[in-house]
């Protein structure tokens, strides 16, 4: 059986909680393939109190905006599809579709795609990041 969102509806004490959420799966196949794109499937403002998940798209030459940067809180990505490059620590990995990555928090490190085609990863952020603060906090010359 799959659950439409508007019903799956326990009692969680939460009002208005839904634990399946629509996503628009019509723009994830609408992406052009030099297009940089990010979705947030669960943050504040769907009613998550512990972590943030995003669908993020990027282009062939694309990556961390900031560079190389960390969070306050743990980072983890998982590749989709293509090849994710990352730097932690000074070491560059190359990381292909199937796999996880962790950025302890505090821990500097950058990704980038230095492929030909697109990459597509899951971001789940933890705990959740707090809006009031930035994101990101670069430690490193920015990508570009």
């Amino acid at each position: 059986m799959t659950d439409q969102p508007e019903t799956a509806q326990p009692d969680t004490g939460q009002p208005g909680f839904a634990p399946v959420r629509q996503v628009d799966r019509a723009r994830f196949a609408a992406l052009a393939p030099d297009e940089r794109y990010a979705q947030m499937l669960l943050g504040h403002d769907s009613g998550a109190r512990h972590c943030s998940v995003a669908y993020i798209q990027t282009p062939p030459g694309g990556g961390s905006p900031e560079g190389l940067h960390t969070h306050e809180g743990d980072q983890i990505f998982f590749v989709l599809q293509g090849t994710m490059s990352i730097e932690v620590d000074g070491t560059e990995h190359s990381v292909e579709a199937g796999n996880l990555i962790v950025f302890p928090a505090g821990v500097p490190h950058r990704n980038w795609n230095g492929g030909t085609e697109p990459t597509v990863h899951l971001a789940v952020n933890a705990p959740l990041p707090d809006p009031a603060q930035p994101f990101a906090r670069r430690v490193g010359p920015a990508s570009g």
